[in-house]
């Protein structure tokens, strides 16, 4: 691979084909929404479960932070899937992605949560780059616009 610029070899980022910058961006949504949609119908699947386990973590208001979780990460993940209003949800999606690394993933000794803490950081990762680069052409939003 070459370090060269643009400028140096006369390619413009306009001739990078279009497939990548049309087809991409969707694909990239349709792969994070997954994971947020369905956590959010698992926890419909089992209300009880989820709650206790956020009551054994010492969060307040179990039932009502499960409501909200179910909640963001359903109507989130379709929202975002659909590419609609989708950096403020990505942004939204962030901080919960966030939250719920640093509350439920947070005993580094065991791998397993380790493991999932790091995949929580870096699914946020994804999600800043959905921020700064929004839906793209294959969205709501980029029909609106």
């Amino acid at each position: 691979m070459s370090n060269q610029t643009y400028a140096e070899t006369g390619v413009t980022p306009s001739a990078i084909p279009s497939a990548i910058t049309t087809v991409v961006p969707a694909l990239g949504r349709v792969m994070i929404s997954a994971i947020f949609i369905l956590s959010g119908l698992s926890k419909l699947a089992a209300p009880a479960m989820m709650i206790g386990y956020i009551q054994s973590v010492g969060l307040p208001l179990p039932a009502v932070a499960y409501g909200i979780a179910t909640f963001i990460e359903i109507v989130g993940g379709v929202t975002l899937l659909l590419g609609y209003r989708t950096r403020i949800v990505a942004g939204v999606l962030f901080l919960f992605t966030l939250a719920t690394a640093v509350f439920f993933h947070n005993h580094f000794g065991d791998q397993n949560q380790f493991i999932h803490f790091f995949k929580n950081i870096a699914m946020a990762g994804g999600l800043l780059h959905v921020i700064a680069f929004g839906g793209g052409r294959v969205s709501l939003d980029g029909h609106r616009s």
